[in-house]
């Protein structure tokens, strides 16, 4: 048993909460293969245009070169690159997705049932995930237990900072209106929990089916193991 003392939760999404092979088998493949078509489609949209107007300056490519645009995005895609502009066309693609009926997200039932019983308890619960804020607000109100959005204070994407530097989860505090160290942040990832407490957050790994677990931190395969203490 793991046991905290904290005034909120920071929870990232894949392979903490969620199965990351939802995302890199279901999701990212549905975006790949849709892509070209969406933008095609909406090019002429603003929002639309200003990523890939985005994505042109990033990759030093010609504004009105589209073809070339939409390689570069399809290349972020294999690449697993965190590109701002591709995750913001990435969002836009898979609310088509879920509004069709596609997929419905994944979570894993110990994460839902913790997070359902801490949001009871009335502590705020913060999500900070790679994938965009709408990403992110599309996966929880088209989970396989339903629309969660309601049990999180709020949302945070790499546009706050690089989620493997101290910086970004010190953002995140002054955001929240707490000081990092009553904060607790859960996490797959050893580089991240490591930034996390370099901020002075404390932190718990998920050791999920396939990842490796880091002796550095707490860690645990089931949050059931994890006792928190609302202060």
């Amino acid at each position: 048993m793991i046991k905290l003392s904290a005034r909120a939760a920071l929870l990232d999404i894949e392979g903490t909460i969620a199965d990351i092979s939802f995302v890199r088998n279901v999701l990212f493949p549905y975006a790949r293969e849709a892509l070209p078509g969406f933008i095609a489609r909406h090019v002429n949209e603003p929002k639309v245009a200003a990523e890939l107007a985005a994505t042109a300056r990033a990759a030093g490519l010609a504004a009105e070169d589209r073809e070339a645009i939409v390689r570069q995005l399809i290349a972020w895609i294999d690449d697993d690159v965190k590109a701002t502009p591709l995750k913001e066309l990435q969002g836009m693609i898979w609310a088509q997705g879920y509004r069709e009926g596609v997929f419905t997200a994944h979570l894993y039932p110990d994460a839902h049932d913790w997070i359902e019983q801490r949001h009871a308890e009335g502590l705020p619960l913060y999500i900070y995930s790679s994938g965009s804020i709408q990403a992110q607000q599309l996966y929880f109100s088209h989970s396989e237990f339903g629309d969660l959005r309601s049990n999180f204070q709020g949302f945070f994407d790499t546009t706050i900072g690089s989620k493997k530097e101290a910086h970004s989860y010190n953002q995140i505090a002054g955001q929240i209106g707490l000081e990092p160290e009553q904060i607790v942040f859960f996490s797959d990832i050893g580089d991240e929990l490591e930034a996390a407490q370099a901020a002075g957050m404390q932190v718990v790994q998920l050791v999920r089916p396939g990842t490796p677990t880091d002796s550095r931190f707490p860690h645990t395969a089931d949050f059931n193991a994890v006792q928190l203490e609302h202060r």
